[in-house]
């Protein structure tokens, strides 16, 4: 076996990545392209990967390292002496496949101009990608790379070289693998909508692809010298608001939103709430609303299946596990942690639970997997105030809950005004998947289970 030191390979244009997670220990054997490390940059995550089998003999880096292109990661035994392939070397401009020398930048093939495919690119078939040798239009008339966007695409470094071998340009690829990552199925799925002139050309700055074809001829977004009119102070946005904004963003152009808005009688449960907390005092463990719209939202689920599902092409994936997200209010941004099979826990169980995903978001401690698979969203406002808003689906949920403040006011009761603790419900909902009917429907059971969680066990 010969010793192999494995370094962060071509990432794009970023530098200081902090490790989030190693997911090999000395002694594990790896097959090639095995995942090492897990980086997180502002974009998403990715791996390194192994660059051939073997054992891994010394680990270099621990979570929370930050790390560059070129950082040594670990060193493997690679199975095979001396015909196990070298780690792909650092190029000038941090874009070379080719071995790292003056001259391998400036030869090397650079992302040639292609139109934008416009759409989520589909698995393309296990047929050889077409040659981008014959374009099918010249390249005057190509619209320029986006050198900045292939490199912040976010592909793994087989991939990268993939698209250089093909004169793909990245930035007009769009993903779809996990969190967006671009697959070698994209790349070739691009360039045969490229030769069969089924491809569009790229939008003008500031344009977004949308699903389904075509894109958002949009004008360039507005370049202003805001010292001009007085004085100004620049502040980088945090790393969560960075990668949230893209996300937000992108939901909300590519799902249909409509919200539904309506009441929940919560006067006897917010009683409930406060009788058990004063019983159970010393447990330490405090419930709060959200624990019992937790434990309400499955019940309802349950009830309207549609909306414990994702859109998967032309298909519904129905869910049958009940994982809940609920928005956590952080110094630094807002996210989203994820409370798994809600439906096989009580509401003191979900409560101590929250409490400690809570902590973990406040401290920057969460990890990958605390804010993965979830199948619907709750986002509670009712702690600072607020009577309704529209909340952004979180992606590829087709539904989210937002829950403002609590206010008591006088309902009719069939023979007089009674004052009543009214909370107020809205939910967006992606219209691809669910009419209005079906919403209406969702809130109305939803509040029925509030005002009697009793409902819930029928």
């Amino acid at each position: 076996m010969s010793a192999i030191e494995v370094k962060v390979p071509d990432i794009g244009d970023f530098q200081d990545v902090p490790v989030i997670e190693v997911l090999v220990k000395p002694g594990d054997t790896v097959k090639a392209e095995d995942a090492l490390v897990t980086l997180e940059s502002d974009k998403a995550t990715m791996d390194v990967p192994a660059p051939s089998a073997g054992t891994v003999k010394s680990i270099a880096v621990k979570v929370g390292d930050k790390v560059s292109e070129g950082s040594l990661v670990l060193v493997l035994d690679a199975a095979g002496a001396g015909a196990a392939p070298s780690p792909r070397p650092s190029a000038a401009g941090g874009r070379g496949g080719a071995p790292a020398s003056p001259a391998s930048a400036a030869t090397a093939p650079s992302p040639q101009p292609t139109p934008a495919s416009g759409t989520g690119a589909a698995p393309a078939s296990p047929a050889s990608p077409a040659s981008p040798a014959s374009p099918a239009s010249p390249a005057a008339s190509a619209p320029p790379v986006d050198v900045a966007g292939f490199k912040a695409a976010h592909a793994s470094p087989s991939v990268r070289k993939f698209a250089r071998d093909l004169g793909v340009d990245l930035a007009r690829v769009t993903g779809s693998g996990p969190k967006g990552r671009i697959v070698q199925a994209d790349v070739q799925a691009h360039v045969k909508q490229v030769m069969s002139g089924q491809a569009k050309p790229a939008a003008a700055a500031g344009a977004g692809g949308v699903s389904g074809g075509g894109t958002l001829d949009l004008i360039p977004w507005p370049k202003v010298d805001f010292a001009k009119h007085g004085p100004v102070e620049s502040k980088p946005l945090s790393r969560i608001k960075k990668l949230s904004g893209a996300n937000l963003a992108r939901n909300w152009v590519m799902i249909p939103h409509v919200t539904q808005f309506d009441e929940a009688d919560i006067t006897d449960l917010e009683a409930l709430r406060v009788q058990l907390n004063k019983e159970n005092e010393k447990s330490g463990v405090k419930v709060t609303m959200l624990a019992f719209m937790i434990k309400a939202a499955v019940a309802a689920l349950r009830r309207f299946p549609d909306f414990n599902a994702s859109l998967d092409g032309e298909n519904l994936v129905l869910k049958q596990y009940f994982h809940i997200g609920f928005a956590a209010d952080t110094p630094n941004g807002l996210v989203v942690p994820v409370r798994k099979n809600a439906d096989q826990k009580g509401v003191f169980a979900i409560a101590k639970e929250m409490g400690e995903l809570a902590t973990k978001a406040r401290d920057g401690k969460l990890g990958p997997a605390d804010m993965q698979g979830g199948c619907f969203s709750i986002s509670s406002l009712g702690g600072i105030g607020g009577t309704a808003f529209t909340p952004i689906i979180n992606a590829p949920e087709v539904a989210i809950l937002g829950v403002s403040k609590s206010a008591m006011k006088p309902v009719w009761d069939g023979k007089a005004f009674a004052p009543r603790l009214m909370l107020p419900l809205s939910l967006s909902y992606d219209h691809r998947v669910i009419d209005g009917a079906s919403a209406a429907r969702f809130t109305a059971y939803f509040a029925q289970l509030l005002a009697d969680l009793r409902r819930a066990v029928l």
